[in-house]
């Protein structure tokens, strides 16, 4: 029998029984809906990582002090490994994979000009910060080494800092603010880097020079951690050895010591971040192909039934002359057409609810052309599936007791 007389034929019969067809085909739908749904928040949401990383810098390397210990015995942060512009200058002279590098010196403090104040991180670090974090400026212009030899006063803003002092209608560049009642005077303002990959605002800061943060705000003697950026992205896990090895060194750890410092990589964030983030998109489609798994079943419960009630019909056609292939090709058909039209209204309900969950609740999505053809692809061979087994029964009728069927 031709194709286009079984799929006529299907329609027909999916046409006598609307209502029982649309709601076969509802597990469906739903299922469908939900796997492109997931799938696009989980994309969505891997990809935010990722541009959250991205804005942190080009190939970073944190060095944090941290709690050493020799013999088993752990020691207070800090107490050993206390980080100073000496080992700075070490790791910038010797280790070759290494670019930039830059102490830093972090404190909250409030911020004041005019009439207005807000609550800030306040950075200090060298120049080459700017370069590490890969942060260019929206205005104005950056301070120099002599300014950071100097101490000078001088400091750029991000734009949340911008926006509570100062308004949309000030620029900042040239003004003077106190932070901690100490004058400093704005030279720049930082583009804007968004939400960070830990939630937190980034563009939430004034960066001024380290030493005059150090000593003016701080008031500490050593850096509170170190922020390097290696040579190129390959080179990251050089740089860490390297830094690794200049640091045990000048703190004389020994070989089975463990070291008052961690390392932490650009490329190990992106690993972590990335499992988390993979973890959660196959967990949530997952759940969603349980719907799936669900509307297959009622197609198959629907099936059977179908056969029981066509039992006299099914019987007449092997009477004239149809053959258990064409009554198998009948009820497959039927079952495919439903998780078909199933899957299409699926697909544009998915589509739908991807973009209002966007709208609406603000999450990151990204909808994926391979993510709806793999739900689709999904839903066809669901009717597949569940379809089999009751046409498999339709085929295997004996005629004559199929017409003596009531």
């Amino acid at each position: 029998m031709k194709f286009s007389a079984l799929l006529l034929i299907a329609f027909r019969s999916l046409a006598r029984n609307k209502l029982r067809s649309v709601l076969t085909m509802l597990g469906i739908i739903i299922g469908v809906a939900a796997v492109i749904a997931m799938l696009s928040v989980g994309q969505g949401a891997k990809s935010s990582v990722e541009s959250s990383i991205a804005s942190m810098g080009t190939n970073v390397l944190t060095v944090f002090p941290g709690a050493g210990g020799t013999g088993g015995v752990r020691s207070d942060a800090g107490t050993t490994s206390r980080f100073t512009e000496d080992d700075v200058e070490a790791i910038r002279k010797e280790a070759e994979a290494v670019r930039y590098i830059t102490p830093t010196a972090r404190m909250s403090a409030q911020v004041k000009f005019g009439g207005q104040n807000w609550r800030t991180s306040v950075y200090g670090a060298y120049p080459e910060y700017l370069q590490i974090r890969s942060w260019n400026l929206a205005s104005g212009s950056p301070y120099s080494a002599a300014e950071e030899r100097g101490a000078a006063k001088v400091c750029l803003m991000g734009k949340t800092v911008v926006k509570n002092l100062f308004g949309d209608s000030t620029s900042p560049v040239g003004q003077t603010i106190r932070i901690k009642n100490l004058p400093f005077r704005v030279i720049g303002v930082l583009e804007e880097k968004g939400q960070g990959s830990f939630g937190q605002d980034q563009d939430d800061i004034i960066v001024a020079p380290y030493s005059t943060v150090q000593k003016k705000i701080v008031g500490g003697t050593y850096a509170q951690n170190m922020f390097a950026s290696a040579v190129s992205e390959p080179a990251i896990a050089e740089a860490s050895a390297q830094i690794d090895e200049i640091l045990r060194r000048r703190f004389h750890f020994g070989v089975g010591d463990l070291p008052d410092f961690t390392i932490r990589t650009q490329t190990e964030l992106a690993q972590a971040m990335g499992s988390v983030s993979s973890t959660l998109t196959v967990l949530l489609s997952s759940i969603a192909a349980i719907s799936l798994l669900v509307g297959g079943i009622g197609i198959m419960n629907i099936m059977l039934v179908s056969v029981t009630e066509r039992t006299r019909e099914i019987g007449i056609r092997l009477a004239v002359g149809a053959n258990g292939r064409d009554i198998l090709l009948q009820f497959l058909v039927e079952a495919v057409t439903i998780s078909f039209c199933g899957g299409l209204i699926g697909v544009a309900l998915g589509v739908g609810a991807s973009s209002l969950l966007s709208s609406l609740q603000g999450w990151a999505v990204k909808l994926s052309p391979v993510s709806i053809l793999i739900a689709f692809a999904f839903s066809a061979a669901t009717g597949i599936f569940f379809g089999w087994y009751p046409a498999r029964k339709a085929a295997r009728l004996n005629p004559i007791d199929a017409l003596r069927f009531e």
